[in-house]
């Protein structure tokens, strides 16, 4: 497992602004901050992956380099996770990608009780493929694991990674009891989940603040 708040490096900044609320008032610095985000993690990731060398023509002569043996599918969960899966997409330039519409479905016995609810999937192949699927909160687990489980329908990724920015521990645990064969790659580990299964301190609700309250 990766988190970047256990080491130096330029994504706490990141994360402190996502959190701020004074700064929260920006969405556009708060979609670029998920993106940055997404960028700094895709460039983590692509250190595990295969690569090949290639010969390269240069006006003065032939290089040779390292590029991707293969590209991986970028999957994220709709609407919250739109801004941080375009900054794996601004790095993984060639991917494919899958969307998944997930989502607390609350149900009669109260605002505490919820199921998730997955109204809408779409996906390239996963045969054999690396998958990344990515979700900038990890709270309860259970919308990544009902993605996951939805996406293997498309075939079985040879390797799968799962980023988020702010997690729970509780969450962590979740998806790392579940979903053994998954890499975790988080921003932050916060607290706890509240009674609501928020992440405390957590930075609030993600998809609002990217694109606007829902009604």
């Amino acid at each position: 497992m990766f988190v970047f708040t256990q080491q130096p490096s330029l994504a706490n900044q990141y994360i402190a602004e996502l959190r701020d609320v004074s700064i929260q008032k920006d969405r556009l610095r708060f979609r670029r901050n998920l993106e940055r985000l997404g960028e700094l993690m895709a460039y983590e990731i692509s250190k595990t992956l295969s690569y090949q060398p290639i010969a390269v023509q240069t006006p003065l002569g032939v290089s040779t380099t390292q590029v991707l043996r293969k590209q991986p599918v970028l999957a994220t969960i709709m609407r919250a996770g739109l801004p941080f899966h375009q900054g794996f997409i601004n790095y993984f330039d060639q991917a494919e990608s899958a969307f998944a519409g997930a989502y607390r479905g609350y149900v009669a016995g109260g605002d505490d009780e919820f199921e998730i609810a997955m109204d809408y999937i779409v996906s390239p192949d996963l045969s054999g493929k690396t998958l990344i699927l990515c979700d900038p909160m990890l709270a309860t687990g259970r919308s990544l694991e009902k993605v996951y489980h939805a996406l293997l329908r498309y075939g079985i990724p040879a390797q799968t990674h799962i980023a988020a920015i702010i997690a729970s521990p509780e969450g962590v645990r979740h998806v790392q009891q579940q979903l053994p064969q998954c890499h975790l790659w988080l921003g932050a580990i916060d607290d706890h989940l509240n009674e609501h299964s928020y992440i405390v301190p957590g930075l609030g609700d993600s998809g609002d603040l990217s694109f606007g309250e829902k009604v």
